[in-house]
Order: structure tokens, then sequence, then C-alpha cells
């Protein structure tokens, strides 16, 4: 099956609207506020681990109509599940913090959770996709059942020797390996993103399909979602239900202020269905603007990779400039666990985006010599990259 140009295209979307949240990161820019401005800057970015997840199963689905063999695509899930969450806990665990305080911090992140996503994907691919799919939206609907029990879990597992897996599933928060060793920070939970990638493999079916009903599946699947999104969240029924509107705190602001940890239902309806929507109206999209979309969604993990240190290092950069050093804070436990940022070191929105702009030019020249390299290359860097 031919590469599908407007996967890579809303992928490389995804990737941009990612800069701006960990250049925010690093800004010290609170995450959302009660102003257009913080609140759309972080608002926007909730798209990208749904999108990023999501997307990854659909390329999963593909790529296992590429190599026609099941087996294989099963070794390859797990080899590469393993590899991003070796990367996770290495290399962009320093590039995040650029300290070595392995002992006290390390970052169970996005490429963690797609690296365990991508390993139960591998035993998922067994059974046919229509059934991986199902299994997917019903993980997606249902999890929020467990919203009313969640306080009394939480206490029935303070003395229980196994609640760290309850926190890797669902809960998240930190704890010690082993009980004494190094201490890992969830950041997310597996349940319900298992459920995204394995929905995601079943789109791929929909991809399959003849251009025309492709486009017709694509919105129905797209606008269905959105619907139930707008209904679920008017009424509060289900799927993270709580009040909006509020004296300081605009009503559009909280209509669209859903739950990412653990991601809810309405996060997910909220997010993915405009991707879904979105796709077929890029796919005949042409000029330089898709064409860096593009290019940036067929580098995913490099760009992902890259990223990361060098929005740190410009960030260091910005401190230099600034104020002629660099401050302490700049080397603590981010994202998660950063101390306040010092007095009058948060940027203005401005030097945000002007940053992140920055960063999207050096990423873009990047990654056209990696797409470049990764076609002409055997090697394993290019294969697990």
């Amino acid at each position: 099956m031919t590469r599908l140009r407007q996967i890579d295209i809303v992928r490389g979307l995804i990737m941009v609207l990612m800069a701006i949240d960990h250049v925010r990161v690093f800004a010290g820019v609170p995450a959302g506020g009660p102003t257009a401005g913080l609140f759309f800057t972080r608002w926007v970015t909730h798209f990208c681990a749904p999108g990023f997840v999501f997307f990854a199963g659909t390329s999963a689905y593909l790529y296992g109509k590429k190599a026609g063999s099941l087996p294989g695509l099963s070794r390859f899930l797990l080899g590469r599940g393993l590899w991003l969450v070796l990367l996770e806990l290495t290399l962009m665990r320093l590039a995040w913090t650029f300290n070595f305080d392995l002992w006290n911090y390390n970052l169970a992140g996005v490429l963690w959770m797609i690296g365990w996503c991508l390993v139960a994907l591998s035993a998922l691919v067994w059974l046919p996709a229509q059934v991986v799919g199902v299994f997917g939206v019903m993980m997606i609907a249902c999890h929020n059942l467990l919203d009313p029990h969640v306080r009394s879990l939480v206490q029935s597992l303070a003395d229980d020797p196994l609640a760290w897996a309850w926190q890797v599933m669902y809960f998240g928060g930190s704890f010690r390996l082993a009980g004494t060793g190094p201490r890992l920070v969830i950041l997310y939970s597996l349940v319900p993103w298992i459920g995204v990638m394995a929905a995601g493999y079943g789109f791929g079916l929909v991809l399959e399909l003849p251009p025309a009903r492709r486009t017709r599946g694509c919105l129905i699947i797209g606008i269905a979602a959105i619907t139930a999104f707008v209904l679920l969240r008017t009424f509060n029924i289900y799927g993270d239900p709580r009040p909006w509107g509020g004296p300081n705190f605009p009503a559009v602001f909280s209509f669209l202020n859903t739950n990412k940890y653990p991601a809810s239902l309405l996060f997910l309806l909220m997010t993915l269905g405009p991707l879904i929507t979105l796709l077929p109206l890029v796919e005949h999209a042409r000029g330089r603007l898709a064409g860096a979309l593009e290019l940036f969604g067929r580098a995913p993990l490099f760009y992902y990779v890259l990223h990361i240190p060098l929005i740190h290092l410009l960030a260091v950069g910005v401190s230099l400039v600034r104020s002629g050093g660099v401050t302490p804070w700049l080397f603590g436990n981010h994202p998660m666990e950063p101390p306040p940022p010092p007095d009058g070191y948060a940027w203005s929105l401005w030097l945000l985006y002007a940053i992140t702009a920055l960063a999207i030019v050096l990423l873009y020249f990047a990654c056209t010599w990696f797409v470049e390299y990764q076609r002409r290359s055997r090697s394993l860097l290019a294969r697990y990259f």
C-alpha cells in the first residue's frame, strides 16, 4: 500500500503544535490560564498526544499491510516499543533536565507510554483488525466508568505492594522501583492510551477504502466524535462531567477544559474528532506549508528526539541574552517537577512563539537531511527512527 500523505501532513501539524507546548515548559509560562492567549496556547497542544498515539496505531496497520507478515509486524512493534521506552528513560530524560539526578527523577512520558502501547499492540495484532479496533473504542468509551470508584480504589491500594501497577496503568503519580530504587514519575498512564492506539490500528481499515468511501468514512467518524463531545459536555452526561463557567474563567474555556491525565472520553472525542475530520481536507493540499508538514510527519521520532534538547538549548540561549547567565531553573526536573521559575523569568507569549518558530525552522533542515538519509540507508538508525 502506498504511503498516505494526509497522515503525514496531519502528523506534521501535530508535531508543530507539540513544539509550542515544549517551548512553553522552558519559558516558565503556565499550562493555561484565564486569558485567551494563555488558555489557547495550552489548549491547541492537547491534540498532540491523541493524534500521535492514534496515528501510530494506523501506521502500524499500514506497515503490516506493506510487510505482509503478521509475525514480522508483531516483532517489529515489540522491538520498536521497547526501544521507545529505553529512549525515554535515557536520552529524553537527560534532554528534558540537563541533570543526572536519576535517583529522584525519571520521567515516564509520552515515549514511555507509546512504547508500552506498541508492546501491547504487538500482541493485539494477532486478532482481526476489526476486533482490535472495537477493543480500542470500548476502552476509550468505558474507562471512565471507574471514575466514581477512583477515591476508594486509591485508598484501598495505599499499602498494596502492587499499587505501582495501578499507577502505571491508570492513576499516574510516582513511585520508587522495587520500593527503594530510583523514582519513576508517571506522566501518561497506559489506560486509555492502549485503546487509542488500538482504535487507530482499526482505523487503518477505513484508509484502505476507495478514495470517495475513505473520505466519507473519515468525515462520518470525525463529525460523529465532535458531535458526541458537544452533547456529552453540554449535558455533563458522562466521560468527565464537571461544571463549566465561573466568575474568573470564561464559559467557553471551561467547556473545552477536559481531563488529560488520564485522558477522559471527552478529551479524546474533543481532540481525535477534528483530527480525523481534517484527514480528507488535506489529502490534496499543496504548497510549501503542506510540504513542510508532510516532511515532519515522515520523521516523527527523529523530530521528537531532537526537538526537546534543541528547545532546551534555545532556552539556555534566551537566558544568557536576557540576564547574562544561565538560570539554574533550566536544570530542574522538567517537565513534571521543576521548582517555581525565578521572579521575572517567565517569557512573554510573543517570545515563546518566536522561539518556537526558530526551533521549527531548524528542525525543518534537520528533518530534510534525515528523510534523505533514511531513504538511502538500511542501517538500524534509519529503521528505528
